[in-house]
C-alpha cells in the first residue's frame, strides 16, 4: 500500500500566498514550503536585520512542522535563501545556529531575489529522526 499525501495547514504560520500547502506529509516524512520572516497574526515582516528574519523564519518553519507532527530536531536537509549572501551570511549562520543541535541538518545556501525579504527557508523531515 502507498503511503497518501496530506496537506498541513496552521495558523501558527504564514497562510499561503498562493495554490500551494504550507507543508506535506508523507509516511514520515514532512516537506515544508518555502517560509520568510513574516508574523502570521500581523502579515507583516519582522525585523528588518538578518538576525531576526532568519529567527522569525525559523520559528515559522518550526509552527508548520509542528502541526504536521515533527520537530525542528526531526530536519534532515534544510535549503535556505538571502538575498545578500555576501553581507548576511555570518549573521544568518550566528542566528540559524541557535535552532539546530548537533549533528545539525545538511543545507543549501543560495542567494535569491527575495521581493524585499532577507531570508527565505524550506525544509525536509523525518518525523521522530533522532541522533
Amino acid at each position: 500500500m502507498s503511503p497518501t499525501k496530506q496537506g498541513v495547514s496552521t495558523s501558527a504560520a504564514p497562510a499561503p500566498r498562493g495554490a500551494y500547502s504550507q507543508a506535506v506529509v508523507v509516511g514520515d516524512l514532512v516537506v515544508t514550503a518555502g517560509f520568510g520572516p513574516v508574523d502570521p497574526a500581523t502579515r507583516q515582516t519582522v525585523g528588518d536585520e538578518i538576525e531576526a528574519q532568519t529567527r522569525q523564519t525559523l520559528d515559522n518553519v518550526r509552527a508548520a512542522l509542528e502541526a504536521a507532527g515533527a520537530d525542528l530536531q526531526d530536519v534532515v536537509k534544510v535549503t535556505a535563501h538571502l538575498a545578500d549572501v555576501d553581507r548576511d551570511w555570518d549573521g544568518f549562520d550566528r542566528a540559524y545556529a541557535e535552532y539546530f543541535d548537533e549533528p545539525r541538518p545538511v543545507r543549501t545556501t543560495a542567494g535569491s531575489s527575495l521581493g524585499g525579504i532577507l531570508v527565505e527557508i524550506d525544509v525536509l523531515a523525518v518525523k521522530d529522526c533522532r541522533p
